[in-house]
């Protein structure tokens, strides 16, 4: 089971790749596409909350007009 600092890194990585306009490609005749940036950010936010209350932090992140 991966901890929840290498998802965090998996989903930011999968962000940067989406933002620098890697969201959809084609190999042969096979279509692949990453994941809707917003689900993405909400799992980012998430999986930040998650690991700020297990270092005993209470911090809640927001996201706001992040585009």
């Amino acid at each position: 089971m991966d901890t929840l600092q290498e998802q965090l890194e998996r989903v930011r990585a999968a962000i940067a790749a989406i933002e620098t306009g890697a969201q959809e490609y084609q190999i042969g005749n096979r279509r692949l596409s990453h994941a809707d940036l917003a689900t993405l950010y909400a799992r980012e936010t998430a999986l930040k909350t998650e690991i700020a209350q297990l270092e005993g932090n209470d911090l809640y992140f927001a996201q706001l007009g992040r585009l």
